[in-house]
């Protein structure tokens, strides 16, 4: 728009010179009492004087009685106009017209006839501008102007990339302050947010803190519930082995199953309360060397070796259900060992945007887990050796914690001829 409205003003201002240039040429030539043209035009334009510069001027008769013809020093060469059928003139004795150059340059010609005396004698006096000089100036501007637009657009961009960057910087703090939440270093989002962002980071506010309720009640609820079954259960089982007989015993086997079934569900809604709520941060190595250290007092005779990565890997969970997952998966792997336990712990950095992950590898020389009895093994109460003591809960029990924390549990042939039980969960750092 720009351009077109240059180009309109430069039209406007060329046509507006050869005019002028044209009533200063009628201006500036007469006729002599014989007939011939007379006159030294000068038009103040130094184009005019340099030879096939595409500024001409020249003065021809146009009546009988006038003879000789002026014409510029630019024109070195006679420019032949239109006849008058193809152009004619207006009702001024005016018309213009395009006409190639002597360089084959365009020209724009603004021609006029003119009666020089009161014998009306007339002559033709043409006015030749270079119109390509005009498209070549217009063509230099829209160049400069895409020039200048182009830089002016580049640094719209970049202002708006910089305005954009600093105005979601408040939602970068909001993310930040979120993780810090679900990492376990912060309870809460706090920082001071523009007011756009202030509703968002109270109303997240008030659902952790809602969440933390929920957790809490749920944890009152459960030790209200274990408290109460308690004692019901301790004297039912009593009551049994003191009555004796088959009658006693049924009554003590089912009341040490209700126990066991009750104080499994109970730390299933346990966990399953806490989990999508603050995450609880429990470091990994301490734990695991202060278990192994345990079951080898416990088991002197089985070699247990132990792998640790460099890195410090936090659990996102409770310390007592990742006790309780490794202790099930110790004892296992000892009761069925033949001389040789191997644990190892190692970090498995998640793909862009997943969370990370931690993996414990439990590994023994024992007779291992056909791979065909592997998904039977993890059944609640399915023993697939009776001749080992145990209740065929330990590994259900495993499952269900790892189910619960989102995690995978997976039983392959270790290389040392037993069974690898390997767990992956989700990890802080």
């Amino acid at each position: 728009m720009i351009t077109t409205l240059y180009r309109q003003a430069s039209e406007r201002g060329f046509d507006s010179l050869l005019s002028a240039h044209l009533f200063n040429l009628i201006g500036s030539v007469g006729v002599s009492e014989s007939g011939q043209l007379t006159g030294a035009p000068d038009l103040g334009d130094l184009r005019f004087s340099e030879p096939n510069s595409g500024w001409y001027w020249s003065v021809e008769p146009a009546s009988e009685g006038v003879h000789g013809d002026l014409h510029s020093s630019s024109m070195t060469k006679a420019i032949p106009s239109p006849s008058v059928a193809e152009v004619p003139f207006n009702a001024s004795f005016q018309r213009s017209y395009s006409a190639d150059g002597i360089e084959g340059e365009q020209l724009e010609v603004f021609e006029s006839e003119f009666v020089l005396d009161a014998k009306n004698r007339a002559a033709r006096f043409r006015v030749m501008g270079n119109q390509t000089e005009l498209e070549q100036e217009i063509a230099t501007f829209q160049r400069r102007l895409l020039t200048y637009l182009s830089l002016f657009g580049v640094g719209m961009i970049a202002i708006n990339a910089i305005a954009i960057l600093l105005g979601l910087q408040p939602l970068r703090r909001v993310r930040n302050a979120l993780a810090m939440v679900r990492e376990g270093t912060a309870q809460r989002l706090d920082g001071r947010f523009p007011a756009e962002i202030e509703p968002l980071a109270n109303e997240t506010n008030a659902l952790i803190e809602n969440n933390r309720r929920i957790v809490e009640r749920s944890r009152t609820q459960v030790g209200n519930l274990a408290h109460s079954l308690k004692t019901p259960l301790a004297v039912l089982l009593n009551e049994g082995r003191a009555l004796g007989g088959a009658k006693g015993q049924l009554i003590a086997e089912q009341a040490a199953s209700m126990q066991k079934q009750v104080d499994h569900y109970l730390q299933r809604a346990r966990v399953a309360a806490q989990r999508d709520s603050v995450v609880y941060r429990t470091p990994v190595a301490p734990l695991v060397q202060r278990m192994v250290r345990v079951l080898q007092k416990l088991n002197p005779r089985t070699a247990l070796s132990l792998s640790l990565p460099a890195t410090d890997i936090v659990f996102a969970g409770e310390r007592e259900d990742l006790e309780e997952l490794l202790g099930n998966l110790l004892d296992n792997a000892m009761k069925w060992a033949r001389s040789a336990v191997a644990v190892s712990v190692k970090p498995i950095a998640g793909r862009e945007g997943a969370a990370n992950l931690f993996e414990i590898a439990i590994e023994d020389d024992g007779p291992g887990i056909p791979e065909d009895k592997a998904r039977e093994a993890l059944q609640r109460g399915r023993r697939l050796d009776e001749t080992k003591p145990g209740s065929g809960l330990g590994l259900a029990i495993v499952a269900d914690l790892i189910n619960e924390y989102g995690g995978v549990l997976a039983l392959e042939r270790s290389v040392m001829g037993g069974l690898k039980a390997v767990v992956r969960l989700r990890s802080l750092q």
